[in-house]
């Protein structure tokens, strides 16, 4: 099952905003997992509350939430660029992406990616920025 983050237009109708298909649930773990390994001392949620202490199958992030949860994925960018990159599975999705658009990352922030091949965090900062400026909730679905 996949994990999609969206922003829509108004509670009125299904018109969205813009939208991340990040993969699977697992995938978002790994991400979080990552996260909590390498930037976090194992401490989930220590550093970056916001993205790490929400479920990952239901609900929203506010507005407001989106404010912490856009800084939080700017600092998370920037130091997951510092680190090696890590090679995906053999047999995954994202390695298959990554070799049909000829992706080779050069960063553990690159090696991150959604569906189309963008740089997962990267497009959720992007998601989070537009939910601050439209004043609309992300939405998990």
């Amino acid at each position: 099952m996949g994990l999609y983050l969206c922003i829509f237009a108004s509670t009125l109708d299904d018109e969205e905003v813009d939208g991340v298909e990040v993969g699977g649930y697992d995938d978002f773990h790994l991400l979080r997992t990552t996260i909590a390994e390498r930037l976090e001392g194992e401490r989930w949620g220590s550093r970056f509350p916001v993205l790490m202490s929400h479920p990952d199958s239901d609900g929203e992030w506010s507005p407001e939430e989106a404010v912490a949860l856009g800084e939080e994925l700017a600092m998370i960018e920037s130091e997951l660029a510092a680190l090696p990159p890590a090679d995906h599975s053999e047999g995954s999705w994202q390695r298959e992406v990554a070799r049909q658009l000829g992706l080779k990352p050069s960063s553990l922030a690159e090696s991150f990616i959604d569906v189309d091949g963008e740089l997962l965090v990267a497009r959720l900062r992007e998601l989070a920025r537009l939910a601050v400026e439209r004043e609309r909730p992300i939405s998990f679905q």
